[in-house]
């Protein structure tokens, strides 16, 4: 692949995601059962249909001992299948009028099939049976192999090729980013059919590929189809991210290579190390990238090409990865004029400054990049790549509108924070193809001692960049009288999220104040001393930012979200609304009268009816017996005063502060020993333990409903327990549409549309839930099978294959849910408050990795007893 190329498409994808208003449906989303996601967009503008396949199969997952299998492997799934003889695969979409393609990259392989809407079938069934069905025949195998080793060669020829060989190389060395993705003549020579074979069993999981259709459609037809098709793949082992490289330490000079050959012009590439997918920095690199040389009326195109006619080309680009990236920038010239240029160049660069650019030619690039996001999007084909990159590679649901937004913000102070952390002397790297009768005019020390010259590698200034960089981890710190702060730097989205975690919310409330907790959590976001509701609003609003708080159990938490550009102002509002909240009667009374409709509105929906009844039956005292938005009698009575009250008892109660993303830690560090010295010594906390109510079965009634909704509750530890990773390992195997209660009380008895177990878990204690939404007539039999279940698990070791993907769920679901931000810094302030580890649940997911079939059936037998379970149930 010709690197341009990679920088092209890279750009692209970067590109898409501004692209948000766009006239086909939402994406339609949905995992089967083995874990391969499924996304669906129903676009009727034309009568086609683009399918993709993305797998996490790409050169960057490769040892070295597999370069180039990714790559060969592509060519080969084109050859004969057990369905279909060599040639045949592409015949086949040829002749229903469309056309295949694959393409292999650092980080994925991606399957393309684009056909008339009528064969969308055709074009999942070729894609499958191409890749699931490849024979691997040792004769094709020779024969493609030689194709490949003619490729690798034919790239070494081409100059561009070569060139990005050579930054590869040295950007990452010894790293899978660093050879070429083809691989090398050696690796490719010696792959065999059980080579590929046991490749895709490796890295062909259902867990790690996307399923993306789009055109004229059904989701739902699509989804079956899928499951028709790739339901049979299983997960054999657990996939976890790839870990991001470092940027490379500080050098005492750049790194200057050159190559000597049988060309007629100088190439030279310049590059510097960047984060990433989803970095803080990504659109001002972007932006940066297209000011210095975008187009022609770029900065460097304009100086070095039309004004003093160094170059024959001049380009610049940001190329993110999954686990680095690198900004570009590439010249073409005759080796005469290169001393003149590589003066020019680095005195520009060493000159560089946010201020630099005008405000008119910042707008104007901003203005291209945006006008660039919707071309692709005209076609099915493109919208099917930009809908499926942003699902493949992690990003949030509103990553596309972050996306643009960054865009939008980019300013001159945005620029000079992007161009001081990116382009420095001390990592630039320079790979320069010359032709070999320049030998003794173009050299690698000559190079290196004028940028040493003109731009020199300030070790000050790098030492100084390096400390104000945000630390690789974490830090816990003790602010004193019950007071942490937690950092967990980010550098993703050029965002912060704030997540303060206090211990009390329920437990610290009288019985008879039941549902104040919430109330008080409700109110404290409606203004300041300073702001009204609606000022606040705005201010919010003006900063694309969020503020919550929410009460819970045993927890009182607040939080907020926000541009990173943005954070003086919103420490500044996250201590006002914690120190002077307004709690203003009119303020109040409106929250007072939405939780009344809440609570009216719980009472008439069957699971929100259940779970306001299940506390209090199974609980007889402490708070967790409460019902958590209180009674409408008691709610009625509520004032500012009670508000009030309520949250100065609660602020003066232990916290943990955690602070994620892309944040100024001295600023954040401040904030919060300016709460720590407000609040003053926390009052000391103890974790209330349950006793249990007596009565062991109790029920609701919603008249003139068609369902029985029926829960069967075994008691278990809390999350203080040793058996706390085997009771989450225990209800994966029991939950989802492939555990064993669905499979069994669903696909095996068809008892019930909706059947799962959910485990909920307070420090001491803890329950773990069976449920089934079922017609009345079958809710003694689903009481019987959910029996059953109990007995089958306590009889009858798990067999490997659902041990497995109840540990493959546990550790996919912990990963896909700590992507954000928020998450993260949710999960830290929680975990800290509650006395645990800040990395409990990792801790939890890595500990039931481990956990046998024989240890289930164990605690099977010790608390899934039918006779103790407590029955609850919403009858019609």
């Amino acid at each position: 692949m010709r690197w341009r190329n990679v920088l092209c498409l890279a750009a692209l994808l970067v590109a898409l995601a501004a692209s948000s208003a766009f006239s086909a449906d939402a994406p339609k989303v949905v995992r089967l059962k083995n874990g391969l996601t499924v996304m669906t967009i129903e676009d009727d503008r034309f009568p086609l249909v683009a399918v993709r396949l993305f797998v996490h199969a790409g050169s960057g997952y490769e040892t070295p001992k597999q370069a180039g299998i990714s790559h060969l492997l592509e060519h080969m799934v084109f050859k004969s299948t057990a369905k279909r003889p060599a040639g045949q695969v592409a015949s086949e979409i040829e002749g229903a009028g469309g056309e295949l393609n694959a393409a292999t990259s650092f980080d994925s392989t991606t399957y393309r099939v684009d056909l008339p809407a009528e064969h969308w079938r055709l074009g999942l069934d070729v894609i499958k049976d191409m890749i699931f069905g490849a024979k691997f025949d040792p004769t094709e195998l020779d024969s493609e192999r030689q194709v490949v080793l003619s490729e690798l060669a034919r790239g070494k020829d081409d100059p561009d090729n070569r060139l990005f060989q050579l930054t590869q190389a040295m950007a990452w060395p010894e790293r899978a980013y660093g050879w070429p993705i083809i691989g090398f003549p050696e690796t490719v020579s010696s792959f065999s059919g059980e080579d590929l074979r046991a490749y895709v069993a490796e890295r062909y999981q259902p867990q790690s590929m996307l399923l993306v259709v789009v055109g004229k459609v059904h989701a739902d037809e699509v989804e079956l189809e899928a499951g028709a098709l790739f339901g049979d793949l299983t997960n054999d082992r657990a996939i976890t991210p790839p870990p991001v490289y470092p940027l490379p330490a500080v050098a005492s000079q750049p790194s200057v290579q050159v190559e000597y050959g049988q060309w007629g012009k100088v190439r030279l590439q310049v590059s510097f190390p960047t984060p990433g997918l989803r970095s803080a920095d990504e659109a001002s690199l972007e932006v940066l990238a297209k000011l210095l040389a975008g187009d022609e009326t770029s900065r460097l195109y304009r100086t070095f090409k039309y004004e003093k006619q160094l170059v024959d080309d001049v380009s610049c680009a940001s190329m993110t990865l999954e686990r680095g990236g690198l900004f570009f920038i590439d010249a073409t010239l005759d080796a005469k004029n290169l001393a003149a240029f590589w003066q020019g160049l680095l005195g520009e660069l060493a000159r560089l400054k946010g201020a630099s650019f005008s405000d008119k030619e910042i707008e104007r690039v901003k203005l291209g990049v945006e006008d660039g996001l919707y071309g692709a999007k005209e076609t099915l084909s493109g919208l099917a790549m930009k809908a499926g990159y942003f699902r493949f590679y992690g990003y949030e649901p509103d990553g596309e509108a972050n996306y643009l937004r960054a865009v939008h913000l980019v300013d001159q102070k945005a620029l000079e924070a992007v161009i001081a952390s990116t382009l420095r002397p001390e990592r630039m790297v320079a790979a320069v193809l010359a032709p070999k009768a320049d030998e003794a005019v173009v050299t690698t020390a000559g190079l290196t001692e004028v940028a040493a010259k003109i731009w020199p590698a300030s070790k000050t200034a790098a030492k100084a960049a390096d400390a104000a960089a945000p630390a690789a981890a974490s830090q816990v710190i003790d602010l004193g009288g019950g007071h942490t702060l937690v950092l967990l730097p980010d550098a993703t989205l050029p965002y912060v999220s704030l997540s303060m975690t206090y211990n009390g919310g329920d437990a610290l409330l009288a019985q008879n104040h039941q549902g104040l907790a919430e109330l008080a959590a409700n109110c404290l976001t409606t203004g300041t001393a300073k702001l009204s509701a609606n000022a606040l609003e705005d201010f919010l609003a003006d900063r694309a930012a969020s503020l919550s708080a929410a009460s819970g159990r045993d927890s009182f938490s607040v939080g907020s979200r926000f541009p990173s550009r943005f954070q003086g102002d919103m420490y500044g509002l996250f201590a006002d609304i914690l120190s002077a909240p307004a709690f203003l009667p009119t303020e109040v009374k409106r929250e007072v009268n939405d939780q009344l409709a809440s609570i009216k509105s719980k009472q008439d929906e069957p699971m929100g009816l259940a779970f306001r009844r299940i506390f209090p039956f199974l609980f007889a005292d402490t708070a967790y017996a409460y019902t958590r938005l209180g009674d409408a009698a008691t709610v009625k009575g509520f004032g500012p005063k009670d508000v009030a009250g309520f949250w100065n008892t609660q602020r003066a109660m232990p916290w943990v502060l955690a602070v994620s993303g892309d944040f100024d830690a001295a600023a954040v560090r401040r904030m919060a020993e300016s709460l720590n010295k407000a609040a003053g010594p926390a009052k000391p906390f103890t974790f209330a333990t349950p006793k249990w109510g007596g009565k062991r079965q109790d029920s609701a009634t919603l008249p003139e409903r068609k369902q029985t909704h029926l829960f069967m509750i075994f008691p278990v530890p809390g999350i203080d327990s040793p058996e706390a990773p085997a009771l989450s390992l225990l209800n994966d195997v029991l939950a989802g549409q492939s555990g064993l209660l669905f499979t069994r009380l669903r696909d095996g008895e068809s008892l019930g549309y909706s059947v799962t177990s959910f485990l909920w878990q307070a420090h001491h204690a803890g329950f773990l839930a069976f449920y089934i939404g079922t017609s009345p007539e079958k809710a003694d039999a689903a009481l019987e099978g959910f029996k059953q279940v109990a007995v089958q698990l306590k009889q009858t070791p798990l067999p490997d294959e659902l041990m497995l993907r109840a540990k493959n769920v546990m550790a996919g679901d912990y990963y896909r849910e700590r992507q954000s931000l928020r998450a993260r810094s949710s999960e830290a302030s929680q975990s800290l408050a509650a006395g645990l580890p800040i990395d409990h649940e990792r801790q939890v997911v890595e500990a039931a990795q481990s956990i046998t079939p024989q240890t289930l059936q164990e605690l099977a037998g010790k608390y899934l007893q039918p006779e103790n379970a407590y029955i609850f149930s919403v009858k019609p």
